[in-house]
């Protein structure tokens, strides 16, 4: 477990991080990290929770992220990252909560989401995604909360979405679009 959080970081992180594969919990929230995230933090396979939010952080997010199957937690939220999403985020088969939120996203949200059936959490709000919310989330059986609030999305609530929340056996589920 490596915690630095909050820890007045500054820079960029380093290509070397994708050599700590037995590593399982990453924290560099609330730092002042900036640039691109390496496409070696893919390297991570033993990795179950990464935590970026907060930084400075610009780019996209890479598309090596798709290869670690074990991360339960993905939080980029409070960055600078910019689209594309990359389609390799669906193949991430163990994903529980992701929070992509207060970034600078654009266009559609990807349907890839939809492919992470392990989902329960999604926070997308504070972007600025356009068009319609893909219908491919109502696949997200276990979702539980679904944040899309501060975007300019248009078009109804896809109905497979509507069935989710009222399918929702804990009485829990959140839907959040302003």
């Amino acid at each position: 477990h490596l915690y630095l959080s909050n820890s007045g970081l500054t820079g960029s992180i380093p290509t070397d991080i994708g050599d700590l594969t037995n590593l399982e919990i990453l924290h560099l929230h609330e730092n002042q990290l900036t640039g691109e995230i390496p496409s070696e933090i893919g390297d991570l396979i033993n990795l179950s929770n990464l935590n970026l939010s907060y930084n400075s952080l610009t780019g996209s997010i890479p598309p090596e992220v798709g290869n670690m199957n074990t991360l339960l937690w993905m939080y980029l939220d409070g960055n600078e990252l910019v689209s594309p999403i990359p389609s390799e985020i669906g193949n991430m088969s163990s994903l529980k909560r992701l929070s992509l939120s207060d970034n600078q996203f654009t266009g559609a949200i990807p349907s890839a989401l939809g492919n992470i059936s392990t989902l329960e959490r999604l926070y997308l709000y504070s972007n600025q995604f356009t068009g319609e919310i893909p219908s491919e989330l109502g696949q997200l059986n276990s979702l539980g909360i679904l944040s899309l609030g501060s975007n300019q999305l248009t078009g109804n609530i896809p109905n497979d979405i509507m069935e989710l929340i009222d399918d929702s056996w804990s009485g829990l589920y959140t839907l959040a679009l302003n």
